[in-house]
C-alpha cells in the first residue's frame, strides 16, 4: 500500500487554507495535514470531525514546525501580516514565511506553494513604502526562490469575500454601497473569487508539478476572476441583488500600510495587468474560472438578496 500524499496546509482555519482542505479532501489525490497555533480552537475541532489531521505548529517558532511538517509531500504556506513598524522589528511577517520555508526544505518538503505578493516598492520606483505586508512576502518570495524548494507563488487581488467578511457591501436605505479608500469611478481593480480559484490552483499544480513538460516551478501566477472598476462590480451586483448599489470612494483610513495598498492598487488597476484574465497558464492546466456574474449569484445573493 503505497504512503498516503500529505499536503500541510498553513492557515488551515481561514479563508484560503480552509477552501484548500475541503478542495483536497474532495478531490481524494492527497491527504490534507491542518497545520494551526491552537489545535484546540472550535474551527480546529470542525477539522478533526471531518477527519482531517490537525497538528500543532506556530510559524513564529521553528522548532514547531520541524515537528509538525515531517511525513509532508507538499506544503500550502500562507502568512499573516503583522504590522511591525519596519522590517527590521521581530518577530514578523518574515520570520513566518522564513520559518515555512526553512523547515519544510530541512524535513525534506518535495513541493512548496505559497501565497505572496509583489514588492509595491520595487513597482513604484519607492513611492509607496508603507506596505509592508506587501514588501514581507515579496522578501519571502525571494528567500523561497534561492531555497532550492520546488515552488510556485500565487499572487492574489483583491478578495470577492470581503464583501462579508469585511463588510465592504454596505446596507443603506435604497440597497447597498460598495465604498472603497483611495478608488475613483474608473479606476480598476484585480479581483480574485478566493475560496473558488485558490484551491482549484491549489489543486492542479499538485498534480502537475513532477512533470517537467508543464513546467510550473518557479513561476508566479496571478490569480485574477476579473479586472473591472468597484463601480462596475457595484452595478454587477444591484442587478443580481435587483437593488441599487452605488459605488463610493472612501475617506482614507489614516493607516499608511491600508490607504497606500488601495492608492497602489488604483494607480495599477490591481498590479496584475500583464498576465491575461483568467491566466493561461492555469486554464491550459485544467482550471475553470468563475465569472463576477457566478460568485454574485452563488455567494452575494443568498446572504444579500431580499
Amino acid at each position: 500500500m503505497s504512503s498516503p500524499r500529505i499536503v500541510s496546509v498553513f492557515g488551515a482555519t481561514g479563508t484560503q487554507g480552509s477552501s484548500v482542505i475541503d478542495a483536497l479532501l474532495k478531490d481524494g489525490t492527497f491527504v490534507p495535514r491542518a497545520i494551526t497555533r491552537n489545535p484546540d480552537s472550535e474551527a480546529a475541532q470542525k477539522l478533526k470531525a471531518r477527519g482531517v489531521e490537525v497538528v500543532k505548529g506556530d510559524p513564529l517558532d521553528k522548532a514547531s514546525l520541524l515537528r509538525a511538517l515531517p511525513g509532508s509531500e507538499a506544503v500550502f504556506a500562507m502568512t499573516v501580516p503583522m504590522h511591525t513598524p519596519n522590517l527590521t522589528d521581530g518577530p514578523n511577517e518574515v520570520t513566518q514565511g522564513k520559518n515555512m520555508v526553512d523547515a519544510a526544505k530541512e524535513v525534506g518538503v518535495k513541493f512548496f506553494l505559497f501565497t505572496g505578493a509583489p514588492s509595491l516598492v520595487k513597482l513604484s520606483g519607492g513611492k509607496y513604502s508603507s506596505c509592508l505586508q506587501y514588501e514581507s512576502k515579496a522578501i519571502i518570495e525571494d528567500h523561497l526562490r534561492a531555497s532550492g524548494l520546488a515552488w510556485v507563488s500565487l499572487h492574489l487581488g483583491a478578495f470577492l469575500e470581503n464583501y462579508w467578511k469585511y463588510g465592504v457591501l454596505k446596507k443603506t436605505a435604497t440597497g447597498f454601497d460598495v465604498a472603497v479608500v483611495n478608488f475613483g469611478r474608473e479606476d480598476r481593480q484585480a479581483f480574485s473569487w478566493i475560496q473558488r480559484e485558490v484551491p482549484a490552483a491549489t489543486l492542479v499544480l499538485l498534480k502537475n508539478y513532477t512533470d517537467a513538460s508543464k513546467n510550473v516551478l518557479g513561476k508566479i501566477y496571478p490569480i485574477v476572476n476579473a479586472n473591472i472598476s468597484y463601480a462596475e462590480l457595484a452595478a454587477k451586483t444591484g442587478k443580481v441583488l435587483g437593488v441599487e448599489v452605488t459605488f463610493t470612494t472612501a475617506p482614507p483610513m489614516g493607516i499608511p500600510a491600508m490607504d497606500e495598498m488601495y492608492a497602489a492598487h488604483a494607480e495599477y488597476s490591481g498590479l496584475y495587468t500583464a498576465t491575461p484574465v483568467p491566466n493561461p497558464d492555469l486554464v491550459a492546466l485544467g482550471v475553470e474560472f468563475g465569472t463576477i456574474e457566478e460568485f454574485l449569484e452563488a455567494e452575494v445573493k443568498p446572504r444579500f438578496g431580499q
